[in-house]
């Protein structure tokens, strides 16, 4: 859709639109979905939703994006309030679930002129940094796991055992996304940003030196199995490049995102 919109080619949004139509039904209910999963996986969608519903006014599209938000208003939650990654994952945060669930929350809180819901999002992800970051590297894991009874979990820490690139990769590019919502004037924006900056200093620091890219594992480039991911490369890029002209990070990240996109 916002694609189709920059380009000012109907194309594109008539493919997007069909999209939604496929998806959502006449009455506003999800196919496929079901609130009483809560996996946050299934509300990242209603970032596609918001700007369709801006558009176009349907009260299909508004029906959906009230049933996402309705699942987070009942999320379950970590004592300390972050949110399960899936009502079958308990008492797990995921650093992927920021993106599945932070940004549709903070483009819905602008939207719908909700600023409480501000609060919420950076909340998530100072929590999110603050069980996750390793201090020695300045890189997060994967996953917490509060109760410590999972067989990943460490069982001083809670924390899943690898940096794994992607799940890094969705954290990044979800604190970009989420400031394009945060007022200018919020108090969380120096937060965020802060950890954006504290992210992407650990993640550079791992690139691999020869090919510019990242691995799957991003500091263990000689175990076995291991190998340069494309898609963990693509999401640093996107941040990377967003963040320096945002004026988030420095601008020598432009020059790093360009050796990156071209690898």
């Amino acid at each position: 859709w916002m694609t189709g919109l920059q380009l000012e080619n109907p194309v594109y949004l008539d493919y997007a639109r069909s999209y939604a139509d496929t998806m959502i039904r006449q009455d506003g209910s999800i196919r496929d979905y079901q609130l009483s999963d809560f996996n946050i996986d299934h509300v990242c969608p209603g970032i596609f939703l918001l700007p369709l519903y801006r558009e176009t006014g349907e009260p299909k599209y508004l029906s959906g994006i009230q049933n996402l938000k309705k699942q987070l208003e009942w999320q379950p939650k970590t004592r300390d309030g972050g949110y399960w990654h899936k009502l079958r994952y308990p008492w797990q945060m995921w650093l992927d679930g920021l993106y599945m669930g932070e940004p549709f929350l903070a483009e819905y809180a602008r939207d719908f002129q909700t600023p409480e819901l501000y609060e919420e999002v950076v909340f998530q992800f100072s929590l999110a940094e603050s069980h996750l970051r390793d201090s020695l590297t300045g890189l997060l894991y994967h996953g917490w796991d509060e109760s410590h009874i999972q067989s990943w979990a460490d069982p001083q820490t809670g924390c899943s055992p690898h940096f794994w690139g992607r799940a890094i990769g969705w954290y990044a590019m979800a604190l970009v996304d989420v400031l394009d919502y945060l007022p200018a004037d919020h108090s969380g924006r120096k937060q965020l940003i802060s950890i954006l900056q504290r992210t992407m200093d650990a993640v550079l620091k791992v690139r691999d030196k020869e090919s510019r890219l990242w691995w799957q594992i991003l500091d263990k480039p000689a175990m076995p199995g291991n190998y340069l991911e494309a898609t963990a490369s693509c999401m640093f890029v996107y941040t990377m490049i967003k963040g320096a002209q945002k004026g988030y990070l420095d601008a020598s990240y432009n020059q790093y995102a360009r050796e990156s996109y071209q690898a």
